[in-house]
């Protein structure tokens, strides 16, 4: 069985997993809970999705850096993550790290005085989706020699 074709289903399980939970927090949770005219209420539904949620996207994170950094090394690509036609593949790296620093260090530092800010988060998500939608996209073109 090949390994990298493993690796890779791995790697896009997590990260549709990771990238369609922001999504959905996003564009779904975050305007419902806003939505409320109770701010105890609004703050309720959230951080009761969020917990759930982020308990499942500690996992589907690591998971996706995982099977990247294994796909690297079993290609020896990481010359590639040199090359400027290959920007997506660094891009990819700097996304996953941003999740990682948020997940593992921002959020258990500072997330409860966040949290009490709805629109904050929303305007933090938004962003956050922005980036990944654009890193995805250019990661697909890329993966399938569209660009580079």
């Amino acid at each position: 069985m090949d390994e990298v074709a493993i690796a890779r289903a791995v790697h896009i399980l997590a990260v549709v997993h990771w990238i369609g939970g922001l999504w959905f927090v996003t564009t779904v949770i975050l305007p419902a809970a806003l939505a409320l005219s109770e701010p105890s209420r609004q703050l309720s539904l959230f951080r009761e999705v969020e917990r759930r949620f982020s308990a499942q996207v500690r996992v589907s994170v690591p998971v996706a850096g995982l099977s990247g950094f294994y796909m690297a090394w079993k290609l020896d690509a990481w010359g590639r993550f040199l090359d400027p036609a290959a920007w997506w593949l660094p891009a990819m790296a700097l996304l996953w790290l941003l999740f990682m620093a948020v997940l593992f260090v921002i959020e258990p530092l500072f997330g409860n005085s966040v949290l009490n800010r709805l629109s904050a988060v929303q305007a933090a998500h938004r962003a956050l989706l922005s980036v990944a939608a654009l890193v995805v996209g250019a990661a697909v073109l890329g993966a399938h020699g569209v660009l580079g």
